[in-house]
């Protein structure tokens, strides 16, 4: 029986034989030395899809299949791919010479890359941090789950030997696919060395909500780690939810549909449902191997109903909760005595592992004791059998099964329930599915239950032995069309294709942010100028943002670069801010230069006083001001910050979370009120602003603009509000967005850093 978290890094069992070395992968023979020169996939997980067994013949090899390995089948017979990870139960010294014969005929046969790892690092890293740690915590056993500091050592260690093992073979346009919970630290490990490097991630199991995921130790290295890859994929979009709440209340980065600005990239996390291989189990009844054990099935069964089970013995998957309910429904339903049969096939998983000798004594004893309540000499209500199933067994019960029992307490996916839809070539059977299994969300025609709801098991039971053919026929024929499209050949299909689509987002990024070729030719026409204009932001342009307005004071350092530009009677030094004047004089009065204070409502030029722009109301205050006051009220942390003509809702020391969700809701609010007093609402950094439509950062630009015939014009900004100044430049000024994303201006660079650094180097 094969994993089904999706099969990569979850112990699959090949279904095929042990061959000798020769027979078969002929075909798709390349050298290592061959492989690289091309262009070509490189995949990376905790386990190569082989199993290897030493023999006195030599080594032998059996493939796992399903899963990544059959979806990415086009890649394995084109040779185009290497695949790199530990190859399995097999230990050996890297140095030996059984691991260097080993490891030339991986690369050879197979283009499997071997990562040998130590007895002493499979125990810390495979059975302690990974799944004594990460495994229970992300599926929601919080008390199960272990935080050892040696785990943790190891698990950075191994992860380092895969980032070594990548580099012995990547090229600059390979692309880098890393799966699952075991390698998290390794996309950011592969991008401080591959800086350019095409990485995609993928997560197989559950990843938890940020109150789990918080509990984690390390959660800040990980989440870091994971940021190392261009996309981020997930089997549901719950889970992609969670990981992007994660990084936004841990890292303060925020995302719009999914993308998330590192600072230094742009990172998509999205939700990729894996799938199955749907004509192989459509088809499976043609098989002459299947036909022959549905008939040996049939005949021992008789004329029962089947309720078909099948997991490894996981304490995830709810297999003691699906006993009791079971036990329940023949209490209730004495007429179903004799008539219907609970066949409960169980992988046997990670053996020596306490928590899960435990729940293999528990099994045993329930199916003891329900065999023995209900059963008779003729009749044994549950068959269970503890070991692994071939393609053939699987393919035989999942068409002779009625009802598909599937209830795990928390899946990633689960596999079973989709090959089980998929296997029902006349449409009569039904699916019990848990509402905690990724795969509920597409499966929506099963009879979807709560797994700790024992109630709810038996009725739906009772209400799918009783099921009739044609509403049988209606549920699986609509689930089955959902399958045949979104297989797991459309799986590896989609995240590439999003791979390429964010790298391509990427890239144009890359082109516009302020290379040194840029960077030395606006020094130069700078240097050259006569007649110099300086438009510049201040909040998120030369100074980071603060918790709250007034920590965020220009320090010393840049007070002497605004002094020094200033007083080059070269420059009109222009800072055009949101602030209020108030503050701007404080901080920049004694300075020779111009303010624009409010985005541009006061204007004080040059040795001059403030002045109004226009003649602008600010009755409209009365009317908006109370709905800003239920918002901090209702908002712990946020605050109002009065200007003469604009109201501004800040939030920055908000919990992210609700934060983010009061602004959706004020924004939706001001909304429908601005039209109707000539206003404009603009979101920020944390902030909501409200100011008359008359007023922006643009009209002041223009009137700076026409005031003399300028050889020089550099506008600085960060924010939407500065998009009013990059419109209204000519064609040749040098319009700079201060950090990544679409924008008017003509360059983007990366940070306030890099921005204070470009004005620094200017008068150098």
């Amino acid at each position: 029986m094969r994993a089904r978290e999706g099969t990569v890094g979850s112990n699959p069992t090949p279904s095929a034989t042990f061959a000798p070395l020769g027979s078969g992968g002929q075909s798709h023979k390349l050298s290592l030395l061959k492989q690289i020169l091309v262009s070509k996939i490189i995949l990376v997980s905790n386990r190569l899809p082989i199993r290897v067994k030493n023999t006195k013949e030599g080594f032998k090899f059996a493939h796992a299949a399903g899963g990544l390995s059959s979806g990415l089948d086009s890649f394995q017979k084109s040779g185009n791919y290497l695949w790199v990870g530990w190859p399995g139960a097999y230990i050996i010294s890297s140095l030996e010479k059984k691991a260097r014969e080993l490891k030339k005929k991986l690369i050879s046969n197979f283009n499997y890359y071997p990562v040998f790892q130590s007895q002493k690092e499979i125990e810390n890293y495979y059975g302690g941090f990974c799944n004594s740690t990460i495994w229970p915590l992300f599926h929601y056993f919080s008390k199960t789950a272990t935080y050892n500091k040696s785990f943790w050592q190891s698990y950075k260690k191994v992860n380092e030997s895969f980032r070594d093992a990548v580099l012995e073979n990547a090229e600059a346009k390979d692309t880098i696919w890393v799966h699952d919970y075991h390698l998290m630290l390794l996309p950011a490990l592969l991008r401080e060395k591959l800086p350019n490097a095409k990485i995609g991630f993928f997560l197989h199991i559950p990843f938890p909500s940020f109150e789990l995921f918080r509990l984690l130790p390390q959660r800040v290295e990980i989440l870091k780690g994971l940021l190392g890859a261009d996309v981020i994929g997930f089997h549901t979009y719950e889970y992609a939810r969670h990981f992007l709440n994660s990084v936004h209340r841990l890292l303060g980065l925020d995302h719009s549909l999914g993308q998330i600005n590192t600072g230094e990239r742009i990172v998509k996390a999205d939700a990729f449902p894996l799938g199955v291989d749907y004509e192989k189990f459509n088809n499976a009844h043609k098989d002459i191997k299947v036909q022959t054990e549905i008939t040996k099935l049939k005949r021992k069964i008789g004329n029962r109903k089947v309720i078909l089970s099948v997991d490894r013995l996981d304490y995830t998957k709810g297999i003691p909760q699906r006993l009791e309910a079971y036990s329940d429904f023949l209490e209730r339903n004495p007429l179903t005595h004799d008539k219907v049969v609970f066949i409960l096939l169980a992988a046997p998983t990670r053996t020596k592992v306490e928590e899960y000798q435990v729940i293999k004594k528990q099994v045993d004893e329930l199916t003891g004791r329900i065999n023995g309540k209900y059963g008779n000499v003729g009749w044994t209500p549950i068959w269970y059998l503890y070991r692994t199933f071939d393609f053939t067994e699987l393919a035989a019960l999942y068409s002779v099964a009625d009802v598909a029992l599937v209830t795990p307490i928390r899946d990633g996916m689960n596999l079973i329930a989709k090959e089980f839809v998929a296997t029902k070539r006349d449409g009569r059977g039904v699916l019990i599915l848990s509402e905690m299994a990724g795969a509920a969300e597409e499966l929506g025609e099963a009879l979807v239950i709560n797994p700790n709801n024992k109630d709810e098991i038996v009725e739906a039971l009772k209400k799918g032995i009783a099921m009739s053919d044609e509403e049988k026929i209606s549920r699986v024929r609509l689930m089955q069309k959902e399958l045949a499209h979104y297989t797991e050949k459309w799986w590896v299909k989609s995240f590439l294709e999003r791979l390429e689509e964010i790298r391509c987002i990427q890239d144009n990024l890359k082109k516009k942010i302020l290379n040194k070729d840029s960077r030395d030719n606006l020094a130069q026409n700078y240097a050259k100028a006569k007649k110099r204009l300086l438009l510049l932001d201040y909040d998120g342009t030369l100074v980071t943002f603060a918790a709250t307005p007034e920590q965020a004071k220009p320090d010393k350092d840049l007070l002497n670069l605004l002094s020094i530009m200033s007083k080059d009677t070269k420059n009109e030094l222009v800072i055009i801010s949101g602030r209020n004047k108030e503050t701007l004089d404080e901080w920049f009065g004694d300075l020779p230069l111009n303010l624009v204070a409010e985005h541009g409502a006061w204007i004080k030029e040059k040795n001059k006083e403030w002045d109004l722009v226009d003649n602008i109301s600010s009755d409209w205050k009365k009317e908006i001001y109370p709905i800003l006051v239920r918002y901090v009220d209702r908002t712990p942390g946020s605050f109002i910050e009065e200007k003469d003509f604009s109201l501004a809702w800040h939030y920055r020391k908000v919990d992210p979370g609700l934060g983010m969700i009061r602004c959706r809701e004020l924004s939706a609010t001001l909304n429908g009120l601005t039209p109707n007093f000539n206003l404009q609402y603009l979101e920020g950094s944390k902030v909501v602003e409200i100011k008359s439509d008359q007023i922006n950062k643009g009209r002041a630009t223009i009137g700076f603009l026409g005031s003399k015939k300028w050889d020089f014009v550099l506008a600085l900004g960060d924010d939407v509000t500065d998009e009013d100044i990059f419109g209204q430049l000519p064609g040749g000024a040098y319009s700079i967005k201060v950090g990544l994303g679409s924008s008017k201006a003509r360059f983007n660079l990366k940070s306030v850093r890099d921005a204070r650094a470009l004005l620094q180097n200017l008068v150098i």
